[in-house]
């Protein structure tokens, strides 16, 4: 019988996926669960996640010409209910303000509700209803086309079933809100955003996903057409991690955002919306951490290298500390995020915390690394058997080198698990007979075959739903699997 490995996190992903997940987010010390139902207190070191991915992307939309704009976070509810569609997809999600003051009870033991408002608002569940109304004073001609703004925040819808940066009641995202003249314009721009978000998720976080475009039953409601990005969890499940929709002119005639147009006429703009959120936190623990915890990509690591200098003699202490000292001067003047972990702790522990919190590149510098001028480390990805010393000129000449392909084998792991479990099937037979055998992936059939009674059957019977009809099969092919 062999002995079980010793892992950094119990239980494993094989053991528990669900549990696996919550106890990496504990590990990694990036979040916990708040006092308040439903919501999660982000830690520093998750919150500065989704600082660096809020920095690199907003950067993007500014070269795009896109505008940073804040909008009320108490959306009147008349605004809500004008757009039918809008209000029917997300009125079981919305979390409602009725009153305006506490006061206490008649025998003074409690603060309650007291004065009712006249209309009640909603806790935005998303922004279209407030920045259509906006718009619709701010655009007045052709000149103020396009409109094209953003904003970063938090919104809120109900959930009833939580988990930590996946689905929560209150969470962190962008959402995007342009304004064109026509629909070529407009669509063009949900397809553009779609792929920056495409290229922001391969460069930065290793994490490959289908292009694609939602189908009827899983469209934004209130838009035309929905873009996203749909990825593969490593229990095999999808994780829809970006979208892009275009509203044609739904919200404009709701919301009466018109422009005079050159010929001196009156038009109704076509609208596009489009946002990711702290739920791809998420999406990179279950993407990439292991049974000893979270596994950072490089470019978007808080900490890209940690510096462990390594005392087990007093006398050798400032030399050793000096040396740390200097090595991290290299590799900041190189633009990297470099920490010395000082703490008075044992040596072993401060190895392990580096690994639970998936820090890409471990230096660790002792008494005879500052001695020869060298240093020791190691890759998180690959562990004990990167384990290289070398001189700090040499290491500082080639450590972007090095972060750039634990990027890259990070990303191929992932697109090699993901393509492996994409499988061909030609009817509902075929579809109920993979799942039965609990299949951890995709089903990839013709488009046409979804509407058949034995496929919506099958879908039904194992808890399965379209994902998207990817880009790259023209729409001729739908993705169908199981889903967060």
């Amino acid at each position: 019988m062999s002995k079980k490995v010793r892992t950094a996190v119990t239980p494993t992903r094989e053991e528990n996926f669900p549990e696996w997940y919550q106890q990496v987010i504990k590990a990694a010390d990036m979040a916990e669960n708040s006092p308040v139902r439903g919501c999660m207190t982000i830690k520093p070191y998750g919150f500065a996640l989704w600082e660096n991915m809020q920095r690199i992307f907003d950067g993007w939309l500014k070269d795009y010409g896109v505008q940073n704009t804040s909008f009320p976070l108490l959306i009147p509810l008349e605004y809500i209910s004008r757009e039918a569609d809008h209000v029917e997809g997300f009125a079981t999600e919305c979390a409602v303000v009725t009153h305006h003051r506490l006061e206490k009870n008649e025998d003074g033991s409690a603060l309650v509700p007291a004065g009712k408002l006249e209309e009640p608002y909603v806790i935005r569940p998303t922004s279209e209803t407030i920045i259509g109304e906006a718009m619709s004073r701010w655009i007045r001609s052709y000149r103020d086309l396009p409109m094209k703004l953003n904003q970063w925040g938090n919104v809120m819808r109900w959930e009833m079933r939580t988990r930590m940066f996946l689905r929560t009641s209150e969470f962190f995202w962008h959402e995007g809100h342009n304004a064109f003249a026509n629909e070529e314009e407009a669509v063009a721009d949900t397809t553009h955003i779609l792929n920056l978000y495409d290229k922001f998720f391969k460069e930065y976080l290793a994490f490959p996903g289908i292009k694609g475009v939602k189908t009827p039953d899983e469209r934004f409601p209130g838009a035309d057409e929905t873009y996203c990005i749909e990825a593969m969890m490593q229990d095999g499940k999808a994780l829809q991690a970006a979208t892009s929709h275009y509203l044609g002119q739904n919200f404009s005639k709701t919301f009466n955002i018109k422009y005079q147009n050159k010929e001196s006429g009156e038009d109704f703009v076509h609208t596009t919306s489009w946002a990711f959120s702290s739920r791809m936190v998420g999406g990179l623990i279950m993407m990439h951490a292991d049974d000893d915890g979270m596994m950072m990509p490089p470019r978007i690591a808080p900490t890209q290298v940690m510096i462990l200098p390594i005392l087990r003699d007093d006398a050798d202490t400032d030399k050793i500390m000096a040396h740390a000292e200097a090595t991290a001067q290299i590799l900041r003047e190189k633009g990297l995020r470099v920490q010395i972990d000082s703490r008075d702790m044992r040596t072993p522990d401060k190895m392990w915390d580096a690994v639970k919190k998936g820090i890409p590149l471990r230096v660790e510098i002792g008494a005879r690394e500052a001695d020869e001028g060298t240093l020791t480390h190691v890759r998180r990805d690959l562990g004990r058997d990167s384990k290289t010393t070398e001189s700090l000129s040499d290491f500082g000449a080639h450590v972007q080198g090095i972060l750039d392909a634990i990027h890259d084998d990070m990303y191929q792991r992932a697109k090699d698990f993901m393509d492996a479990r994409i499988v061909d099937i030609d009817d509902a037979k075929a579809l109920d007979k993979l799942f039965k055998k609990k299949h951890d992936g995709f089903a990839r059939m013709d488009v046409a075959q979804l509407e058949e009674i034995g496929v919506q059957k099958a879908m039904e019977a194992h808890k399965l739903t379209s994902r998207c009809l990817p880009l790259a099969d023209e729409g001729k092919k739908v993705l169908i699997g199981k889903a967060y």
